[in-house]
């Protein structure tokens, strides 16, 4: 799988979400190899795209047509101020991934110090969050290739999410959560995403 991460402060919620309509009505169909998006603007407006493709050359070719520059062109323009990309080839899901039934989606980020041991750490505590957060659906992590990391949670709500949050942690699973935050280089940022905007190619037959 291959994320691409698109980001960036925006002042009108609703041309945004407008925007990404239309691409998922009008352009989507042509777009090869296109797995799906999960989208949505934090409190502050922040807008947080991530979109996920079967492969790097799938994601250019997409990037290539003319209607996707045409897209882009006027999507750009809903920007406030830079706009952050990041292309990564090495992504890893858990649990059951992500899914267009959550309610409640957070985005995860930050620079980290060793990208085999997080997923590692994320591989060994799948078992243990499945049974204690029933709430987590699941999720994938994206390596920027640069130290950058970027990971989506996906939950059934944010009310559930909270609540699953607030659980004293078992002790094997509260010792891989710590070494899990200990291997940023400081602190991670936190995007929530309370009105998650989620597409999916159209289901065939």
């Amino acid at each position: 799988m291959f994320i691409q991460i698109i980001q960036g402060q925006i002042t009108d919620i609703g041309e945004m979400r407008t925007s990404l309509d239309r691409w998922h009505a009008e352009l989507a169909p042509g777009a090869d190899g296109w797995l799906g998006t999960t989208a949505g603007v934090t409190d502050d407006g922040m807008f947080v795209n991530t979109a996920r493709f079967e492969s790097r050359e799938v994601a250019r070719r997409n990037s290539e047509r003319p209607e996707q520059g045409q897209w882009w062109a006027e999507t750009a323009k809903l920007f406030s101020g830079e706009v952050a990309f990041h292309d990564c080839n090495e992504v890893f899901t858990y649990l059951k991934g992500g899914s267009d039934a959550a309610g409640f989606v957070q985005v995860m980020q930050g620079r980290i110090r060793d990208p085999q041991r997080m997923r590692e750490v994320i591989a060994q505590g799948e078992r243990s969050l499945a049974e204690f957060r029933p709430d987590l659906i699941g999720g994938f992590a994206a390596l920027h290739g640069d130290g950058g990391y970027t990971e989506v949670a996906y939950f059934t709500s944010e009310q559930a999410a909270r609540e699953g949050e607030g659980k004293p942690l078992p002790a094997e699973t509260r010792e891989l959560f710590e070494e899990w935050k200990g291997l940023f280089e400081g602190e991670p940022t936190y995007f929530d995403l309370r009105d998650p905007w989620l597409y999916s190619p159209p289901r065939t037959a």
